[in-house]
C-alpha cells in the first residue's frame, strides 16, 4: 500500500450560502483551505482524495447540525460538501473532490 500525503490546492474566502439538503440556513462568512491528496514519492494526485478545512461565522445553536453532511454554495457559484465539526462554525470534509457528492 502506498502512502499519501495533502498538499494545499486552493484557500477561499468570501460569503456564501449554507445549505441543508437545499434549504439555506444562513449567509455565512467562511475561509476554508482545500488540500489535495497526494502519493508519497511520486507526487501524482490521487483522484478523489481531498480534504477541507475552514470555518464559518455560522454560531451553531442546534448541535443536531454537528457532523451532519451540509453544503457550502460559495461565492464563485461552486459547492463544497462539508460537515460542521464544532458549535464555532468549524468545517471539515474528506472524500470526493471540490464538489462531492453527500453519499459518504
Amino acid at each position: 500500500m502506498q502512502h499519501a500525503t495533502f498538499k494545499l490546492v486552493e484557500q477561499l474566502s468570501g460569503t456564501g450560502d449554507l445549505e441543508d439538503r437545499g434549504i439555506v440556513l444562513r449567509q455565512v462568512r467562511y475561509s476554508v483551505a482545500r488540500y489535495q491528496g497526494m502519493l508519497v514519492g511520486s507526487g501524482m494526485p490521487i483522484p478523489g482524495l481531498h480534504r477541507i478545512e475552514g470555518s464559518t461565522d455560522f454560531d451553531v445553536t442546534d448541535v443536531s447540525l454537528i457532523g451532519r453532511p451540509l453544503t457550502l454554495r460559495l461565492e464563485d457559484g461552486r459547492a463544497l460538501g462539508v460537515i460542521l465539526a464544532a458549535r464555532d462554525g468549524r468545517l471539515l470534509s474528506e472524500g470526493h473532490g471540490p464538489s462531492r457528492c453527500l453519499c459518504c
